[in-house]
């Protein structure tokens, strides 16, 4: 399922871009003319993407050769060369944008990632990410995620319970919420709570949360939800308003994962740039 969601990506993503025809490329490069390409770091960071870089150029049918590459999750510094490959020019021209938007972007999120994870360096939290991702780009950008150091949360509504305070208005409380869930979900489901408050934090634990995610709340507020949680087979996760400057104030509180919707959705690209040379 996953390679064929790459593919239909890469697909999709390319013919947006070309159209019908790739005009400046065609008018002057000859068919035939085969390049030498090397992708190049300006920056340092941390790689993700290199399997969707790559199809482009072979959808495009470049016909890639003597491919060789450093791999999903490796760091690099400015002036590191992070995949050398031969092809045909006009492919690898016409492919090009496309393929490096994919790996800027992508390598931008396990970047990212990695500096918030490095921030949490000797604690025992984990960061991890939201559903807030692009439409269309979520296996990849949790896969840079996972290239980062950072964790998965839920990959999709039908991969956990996750009680939030729509849900918890429309049902007519907390307590009600969970049982509801409990009657109907699978017993090996974690079922976890979304609260903004002590009052709610101590409803979830009553009523069996697994996990309760504290939404917006303060330091003071997640140590006493740490103080009160403990013993007890709960996890808490913290959320809203999370920042580098905060991250490790926070992990510090004792709760046990901290989600970061900006890993996804905030992450700037990674300077790459594609160099060619004739063949």
């Amino acid at each position: 399922m996953a390679e064929i969601s790459v593919d239909n990506l890469v697909r999709a993503a390319l013919e947006e871009d070309i159209g019908r025809e790739d005009i400046t490329t065609n008018a002057t490069v000859p068919p035939e003319a085969r390049c030498e390409a090397r992708l190049v770091a300006k920056q340092a960071g941390v790689l993700s993407g290199i399997v969707p870089f790559r199809h482009a150029f072979e959808l495009i049918e470049a016909d890639v050769r003597n491919w060789q590459s450093a791999k999903d999750g490796d760091r690099f510094v400015p002036g590191d060369t992070l995949a050398t490959f031969s092809g045909l020019t006009r492919g690898v021209l016409t492919a090009e944008r496309t393929a490096m938007n994919l790996i800027q972007h992508l390598s931008g999120v396990a970047t990212l990632t990695a500096e918030y994870v490095d921030t949490l360096q000797g604690l025992p939290c984990r960061v991890c990410d939201t559903r807030k991702t692009t439409p269309g780009l979520r296996y990849l950008e949790k896969e840079a995620v996972a290239d980062g150091g950072g964790a998965n949360h839920r990959h999709t509504l039908f991969h956990g319970v996750l009680i939030k305070e729509n849900h918890i208005t429309a049902a007519g409380g907390i307590t009600e919420a969970i049982h509801k869930v409990r009657g109907i979900a699978p017993h090996i489901l974690r079922v976890e709570v979304e609260v903004g408050c002590m009052e709610q934090m101590r409803e979830a634990l009553a009523a069996g949360a697994d996990i309760i995610m504290l939404d917006n709340m303060s330091l003071e507020e997640m140590a006493q939800a740490a103080k009160e949680a403990h013993g007890q087979k709960v996890l808490l996760e913290a959320s809203g308003n999370i920042t580098l400057e905060r991250l490790r104030a926070i992990a510090a509180t004792g709760v046990d994962f901290i989600s970061v919707g900006a890993l996804t959705h905030s992450a700037p690209a990674v300077d790459l740039s594609l160099l060619i040379t004739n063949g």
